[in-house]
């Protein structure tokens, strides 16, 4: 299995930015992707996740400027970056927990840079 992100880039404080996340192989099925983010200096941090019933989390720090949501049926996530801040700037990592041939375990993708200049 494979996860391809897309969509980082540089933008301005306040403007929008979309992630987006595809899921690629044979015969598996996804229990939960999200988003992690590591700023230059820090931990690698989680973002936002949604699981297979469509319930969603996000960490506080974004809670009412991002959104996740999912296209199942193109085992696709999206993450919707409203008003971007400078401290939003890292590296954004697509993970998924993906069950295959009756085991489960976690699958990173490459990650995606973004920057929000002040």
């Amino acid at each position: 299995v494979q996860l391809q992100a897309s969509g980082g880039g540089l933008v301005q404080a306040g403007e929008s930015l979309s992630l987006s996340c595809l899921a690629s192989g044979n015969a598996f099925s996804i229990n939960a992707i999200g988003w992690y983010r590591q700023a230059p200096g820090k931990q690698r941090e989680l973002v936002a996740v949604i699981n297979d019933s469509g319930g969603s989390n996000l960490a506080d720090s974004v809670k009412g400027r991002f959104a996740i949501s999912r296209d199942s049926s193109m085992n696709t996530v999206h993450l919707q970056m409203n008003s971007l801040k400078p401290e939003d700037t890292a590296v954004y990592y697509c993970n998924a927990l993906i069950s295959r041939l009756g085991t489960r375990r976690y699958y990173w993708g490459q990650g995606t840079l973004v920057t929000v200049s002040s």
